[in-house]
């Protein structure tokens, strides 16, 4: 499905990127993903050679702090165009969360959430989208989440990065659309990564309660969605949200 394509993913290197690279390496796609761990990076890179269709597959990985421009742009037109000329698919997929309620929030975790969630997609978008309005095609795929549809106590932050995501993502589609670019938002219910990790099994065990699927989601599931978002099967598809949530939000 995505035969000789390039595709970047931020925040590549574990939970639903990794999962995506694996997946998009399987169906042809040349990768390079983006984070901020070597080690892991290395270690997913291994992963997602494994999976590929082909030893001919590029795949790598490069160390950037995508919520700063200055290092984004320099490593996209520096570096990253030397290996993918043409970038086929984009997949803003790096976020971090800081809850805390908002009365007790500092604002360096404020900040952080909006920089590392939503500047970064302002970033790598900037950059990658002239070339591939050069180009008249091209995948745009953002990693929101189903907190930036309904909220969620204690994340005021992240919901506002991952709403304004969505926001970003259907004004920025329509401006592209005659160039036949599409640009897309994935909204991941609870998934099983890092993330949720930490949370305790009575948490866990309450938002079981709320998903009619009765079960938290993988990152396959998510990266079965983006497959589909990347390969030419959704070419008159853009500007939409889609959930993968077990049913939570409906």
């Amino acid at each position: 499905m995505l035969h000789h394509k390039n595709v970047v993913i931020t925040g590549g290197s574990s939970g639903i990127g990794k999962a995506m690279a694996i997946l998009f390496a399987a169906h042809g796609a040349n990768i390079m993903i983006l984070g901020t761990s070597e080690e892991k990076g290395k270690n997913a890179v291994e992963a997602i050679k494994q999976a590929a269709m082909s030893p001919k597959q590029c795949i790598e990985y490069r160390v950037c702090d995508v919520s700063n421009f200055i290092s984004v742009e320099n490593l996209f037109l520096q570096d990253i165009v030397k290996q993918f000329p043409i970038i086929d698919v984009l997949v803003n997929n790096a976020g971090i969360t800081r809850d805390g309620f908002l009365i007790k929030m500092k604002e360096q975790d404020w900040d952080d959430v909006i920089a590392v969630n939503l500047k970064s997609i302002f970033n790598t978008t900037r950059v990658v989208v002239r070339a591939m309005m050069r180009e008249k095609k091209g995948k745009i795929i953002n990693i929101s989440s189903i907190v930036g549809l309904v909220g969620n106590a204690g994340q005021t932050n992240y919901a506002a990065a991952k709403s304004g995501m969505i926001g970003f993502s259907k004004a920025l589609a329509q401006e592209v659309a005659r160039k036949n670019i599409c640009v897309n938002c994935i909204a991941p219910g609870y998934i099983e990564t890092a993330m949720t990790e930490v949370l305790s099994e009575d948490v866990q065990s309450a938002l079981l309660q709320k998903i009619p699927m009765q079960r938290m989601g993988i990152p396959l599931d998510v990266a079965k969605v983006a497959l589909f978002l990347a390969s030419d099967l959704s070419d008159y598809v853009t500007g939409q949200v889609i959930t993968v949530d077990g049913g939570m939000v409906l």
